[in-house]
């Protein structure tokens, strides 16, 4: 197979769902990260994702705001704190630029993205 193809088996194990962003806070002693409360419906309820978004977002910007989680990634602890998922986001080149990646219209929180 050629080098950075990803076969369709390896892609479906990835759980990518459309979550909330309820909850916002400072990492302490982290001047990239925040600790997120992300609600992910029903199925899956609440978890705590440490994402470096401070430099790109104000606190009251994440709010409410929906947003595309990978939700079975391995835990990593973060500053102390084990984030549970992963936002994804766009990126620039230079990392000058980070932007969410969000449905373009509402949907359920918990929504698979397939």
């Amino acid at each position: 197979m050629e080098e950075g193809i990803v076969s369709f088996s390896d892609w479906s194990k990835l759980n990518l769902r459309v979550g909330k962003i309820i909850e916002i806070t400072d990492v302490e002693g982290a001047d990239k990260l925040y600790q997120l409360t992300v609600d992910l419906g029903t199925e899956l309820g609440k978890r705590t994702i440490v994402a470096g978004l401070k430099p790109h977002y104000k606190q009251e910007e994440l709010k409410d705001k929906t947003c595309i989680v990978f939700t079975n990634l391995e835990p990593k602890k973060l500053k102390g704190i084990e984030s549970q998922g992963m936002l994804l986001a766009a990126v620039s080149d230079d990392e000058s630029k980070t932007k969410l990646i969000r449905p373009d219209t509402e949907i359920e929180t918990g929504s698979k993205v397939r």
